[in-house]
Formats: C-alpha cells, structure tokens, sequence
C-alpha cells in the first residue's frame, strides 16, 4: 500500500504547485504584454469607458449595430451557450422570433440573406464580433436612421475589419462595440 499512497502524495503535490501556483504565475506574466496588461482591452468613447472589446453587449436600437444574440444575456460571469440542439421546438421558435425581429427593422433585407450569426446564439453567450457580412446587412437601417450614405457605413464597416492572424487563423471580423463607438464619434 505504502508503494502507492506515498507517491500519489508526492505526484499530487508537485502538480499543485506547478498547475495551481506556477502556471497561474506565468499565465499572469504573459498577460501582463497584452492590450489591457492582463486586464481585457477596455473602449473608450469621450473619456469613459463603455465597454470591453472582448465582451458581447446588447444594441437593440436601429441607430446600432446589433450583436450576436446572446443565451448568457450578455452577463460575463454566467457565460454560455444554450445548450439547445437544432431541432428544439424552443431554440427553433427562438431563432423564428429573431428572424421576424430581424425583418421588422430592416424590411429591405430577405430572411434568407440574413447570417445565421445574428439569430443564433455563440457558444459563450458574450461574442463580440460579427463577419463583415453580418455588418453590412444592417448598414441600410443604420444609414438611413443616422442620416447617412451607404457608401460611408460600409467604408465605416471595412475600416473596422480585422483580418485572419497571418492572413489564414480565424475569419475576418467586426468588434460590434467598435464600430458602434465610431458610429457616435461621426456624431449623427
């Protein structure tokens, strides 16, 4: 017995020192040279923050950009996804209502060109991001509500894209909370 319980103890020890003490350390340190030093990349917009750029928010208004829905209700610390599968009458009934919401403000867009990105719920709950595609399907509300061009809400939309890490991780994408911050600071 004492061949096994005395290094079990020995094994368990170490690893606590290394996976709860040690590599929390370093994980720390590393973040220390991040956008924020460690503490998530806040936006400003006159002098106040307004949000976290890693961190989904709710912009139902006509004047914004909306995000991802969201199934954690935008609430960092109760993160998740819905857990629903595709063919849930809950989750379709869902995705119908969002679909229809979706349409009532932007009536010139046909539910099949909307992205099922901006019906369907991230697996966290707090995505802030969109495609490019998810973005210009809303520009035409957005122009017209802000008394805007098109042409300067989608240049608006194309200088906030962010393209895949070396040309190849990741999709291109658009921080929501960005884009609407720069929005405001055109000041219609």
């Amino acid at each position: 017995m004492k061949t096994y319980i005395l290094p079990s103890i020995k094994i368990t020890l170490v690893l606590l020192v290394l996976l709860a003490g040690l590599y929390p350390l370093a994980i720390a340190g590393i973040g220390k040279f991040t956008k924020g030093n460690g503490d998530g990349e806040t936006v400003e917009y006159k002098g106040r923050v307004v949000g976290y750029a890693n961190v989904g928010q709710s912009f139902t208004k006509d004047k914004y950009f909306w995000s991802r829905p969201s199934a954690a209700g935008y609430k960092a610390d109760a993160s998740s996804g819905s857990n629903k599968g595709p063919n849930n009458p809950d989750y379709l009934k869902d995705v119908k209502a969002r679909i229809d919401t979706f349409v009532k403000h932007n009536p010139d867009v046909k539910k099949s060109d909307i992205p099922a990105e901006l019906v369907t719920a991230s697996g966290s709950g707090l995505d802030p991001d969109l495609s490019p595609a998810g973005a210009k399907v809303q520009a035409a509300r957005i122009a017209k509500v802000r008394n805007l061009t098109l042409a300067q809400v989608n240049k608006l939309i194309d200088g906030h894209t962010e393209q895949p890490l070396l040309g190849l991780f990741g999709p291109a994408k658009v921080n929501v909370l960005k884009l609407n911050v720069a929005l405001d600071e055109l000041g219609k």
